[in-house]
């Protein structure tokens, strides 16, 4: 198959052939129709995701396609079927799976992380009656592609770890795909949305979306990880609220961006912590005397287990949420190594798939 391989942290990205990966007795493997390209495959090919740990290694976690073979244990799919699966792969069998919280199970694998990802024609997944989603039959390769990492990982942050309730002021904190997918979502919701970012164009992308207010933060230069966040844009997002968000999402993933949510809720209020903050940048400063005086809740937000799909899918199928207006860009197999080299510096608005179709 062809796919995007590396033989180091950090390395040259090319683009050449591998063998094709067959099923486990479990498993599936998935003839990838479309692969979101996201900022988690650029953190996992700088080092900073301990699972991946062989060479050479295929990214790529976010994925739909057809079902072409599966093992000798899997009942409930065939070969033609239209899937995706979420980003995390849960066993079906622990504590963890056992309690419904597929998310965060004792056992789970991750594409593009554990194994060979999808920035490939071919994917492997393990435990498939546990982790593929069937498609609707009008939803295009690559809307469904966008909803097993971003997308549902923000509905899973607003609607079951936020708990967002029409009326609400609900800030978000990074514009990026994550970001502009929890703006859509708090919106469709009912909440009062703020989006704050550095990028006119992502902000505007916001309002698209359904942001009721923007606040514009300075970067002054330097990468995405070190915008500095400061107290300004602290002291406006709680003006335009009228004292402080009831929910706050980090999107981004930084120290700045935790403590600035953070710093923007008001009493009671809720922060939910969405973008990774690898070990590599060091722990965030969370400015917890506020925690407690205020009474804050403070929550982690880890993907979306298969079997929680059915409310997001029927919020899209009802023309309430709209993910495929976040895919602002395609691009083939063969433009993925600049892309995600461009991601450490700057990323396009919005989100961009891969066909694997295309050169």
């Amino acid at each position: 198959m062809r796919a995007v391989r590396y033989d180091g942290f950090g390395e040259r990205l090319e683009v050449g052939r591998l063998p094709d990966p067959g099923p486990s007795a479990g498993g599936a493997v998935i003839r990838v129709e479309a692969s979101g390209l996201c900022r988690s495959d650029w953190h996992g090919w700088m080092g900073h995701d301990p699972d991946i740990t062989r060479f050479p290694h295929v990214p790529g976690h976010e994925l739909a396609g057809v079902v072409e073979s599966t093992g000798a244990g899997v009942t409930r799919w065939r070969a033609g079927d239209r899937v995706t699966t979420p980003f995390i792969c849960a066993c079906g069998r622990c504590p963890s799976c056992a309690a419904g919280d597929h998310q965060v199970c004792e056992n789970q694998t991750q594409p593009g992380f554990t194994h060979w990802g999808s920035f490939a024609e071919y994917v492997a997944i393990e435990d498939a009656d546990v982790n593929l989603v069937r498609l609707p039959a009008a939803m295009p390769f690559t809307t469904a592609a966008s909803l097993g990492c971003r997308f549902a990982t923000a509905f899973r942050a607003v609607v079951a770890q936020g708990r967002v309730a029409a009326g609400e002021w609900v800030v978000v904190y990074g514009c990026g795909g994550v970001g502009l997918s929890a703006v859509m979502v708090a919106a469709a919701c009912g909440a009062r949305v703020v989006a704050v970012d550095v990028s006119p164009a992502a902000l505007d992308l916001a309002t698209r979306f359904g942001a009721a207010e923007t606040v514009r933060a300075s970067p002054d230069g330097g990468s995405p990880s070190t915008i500095p966040w400061d107290a300004e844009v602290v002291a406006r997002v709680r003006e335009v609220t009228g004292g402080g968000a009831h929910l706050t999402v980090d999107a981004l993933g930084s120290a700045a961006t935790c403590g600035a949510a953070v710093e923007s809720l008001r009493r009671r209020g809720r922060h939910v912590q969405v973008g990774l903050l690898p070990r590599v940048a060091g722990h965030p400063a969370v400015p917890m005397d506020r925690v407690v005086a205020l009474e804050l809740e403070i929550a982690g937000s880890h993907g979306m287990a298969a079997h929680a799909y059915p409310p997001m899918l029927a919020m899209i199928a009802a023309g309430t949420l709209r993910p495929e207006l976040l895919v602002t860009r395609t691009i083939g197999l063969g433009e993925v190594p600049d892309a995600l080299t461009a991601m450490g510096s700057t990323s396009p608005p919005g989100v961009t798939m891969i066909l694997p179709a295309l050169p």
